[in-house]
């Protein structure tokens, strides 16, 4: 089993998660009580419905117990001199500006600039110094950013 690098913030995203979704569970279970007492459960929309619903709960609270399980919790580095996991680092192409934190890969949302250290941006900023040029291919071609921060 393959072990998921977490920081200490995505652990306590995961596991809060799953205490909604444990809840979910017993609301669903009561709608799929209530849909019983309709009676015919081959025509009963509400039952089905009910039980979809329940099926993809119970794969959610596995695959997240899975996860936590299977963690590795990673404390971010105070390091303001070498990108690692957790850090969070501006860098500078030559068009834009981007603050990007590096994360496990369960906890990637690039939205929000939080990139997966697996990913190929994430794995080329790992290791690099501030000042460094790092050359990453992306589906637009070959990009170039420079490290400006650290921390």
């Amino acid at each position: 089993m393959a072990i998921n690098i977490l920081t200490p913030q995505g652990k306590k995203k995961l596991e809060q998660q799953l205490a909604d979704l444990k809840l979910k569970r017993m609301v669903v279970a009561n709608k799929i009580k209530d849909a019983k007492e309709l009676g015919d459960l081959s025509e009963n929309a509400e039952y089905h419905a009910a039980k979809e619903e329940q099926g993809q709960v119970e794969a959610k609270i596995l695959e997240i117990t899975s996860l936590l399980k299977n963690a590795k919790i990673i404390e971010p580095s105070s390091s303001k001199t070498k990108v690692v996991l957790g850090s969070k680092i501006k860098v500078q192409s030559d068009s834009d500006t981007f603050d990007f934190e590096i994360v496990g890969l369960n906890e990637s949302d690039p939205s929000l600039g939080k990139i997966s250290a697996s990913s190929p941006l994430g794995s080329a900023f790992l290791g690099a110094k501030k000042g460094e040029i790092i050359e990453v291919n992306v589906p637009a071609g070959r990009v170039k950013y420079k490290i400006v921060g650290i921390r």
